[in-house]
């Protein structure tokens, strides 16, 4: 069994007061990090962004508003279609304020991403080897 997802969306990137414009999420999975997903924005070639995401949260922002840190995430409706809004929170500007993006993602689409996941790992049955990761820390040090 394959334990690698990947699925690449057009998304709509907003930052600050500008208009939405188009930009490409390139979704990953890999069932050696299963509580994660990660999320590579680009753009003409280059890369905007790369955001690590908890599954869970994800899956949870579809139903409700969910994140009080750097990522927060909520279900929008934009009439005939439901998106799902993702707030991302970088570094501190000069005025105080901190970086701000929202990107909307078609609802539909996560979901699927999200059910692709689960065919990998069924949520609730995520493992994660301690003494592996203990081991690997203590060979970098």
């Amino acid at each position: 069994m394959n334990s690698l997802v990947r699925k690449t969306l057009v998304v709509q990137l907003q930052a600050g007061d500008a208009d939405r414009c188009p930009v490409l999420a390139h979704l990953g999975y890999d069932a050696a990090d299963p509580f994660a997903l990660t999320v590579v924005f680009s753009h003409d070639g280059r890369v905007l962004a790369r955001w690590t995401l908890d599954r869970e949260m994800v899956g949870d922002g579809l139903t409700r508003p969910v994140g009080v840190g750097d990522v927060r995430l909520r279900p929008e409706s934009r009439g005939v279609w439901d998106e799902l809004r993702v707030e991302l929170l970088g570094d501190a500007r000069p005025d105080g304020d901190r970086h701000r993006a929202v990107v909307f993602v078609w609802a539909a689409a996560v979901e699927a991403f999200l059910r692709e996941t689960y065919d990998v790992v069924r949520p609730g049955q995520e493992e994660v080897c301690v003494d592996d990761f203990l081991a690997e820390l203590m060979a970098e040090g």
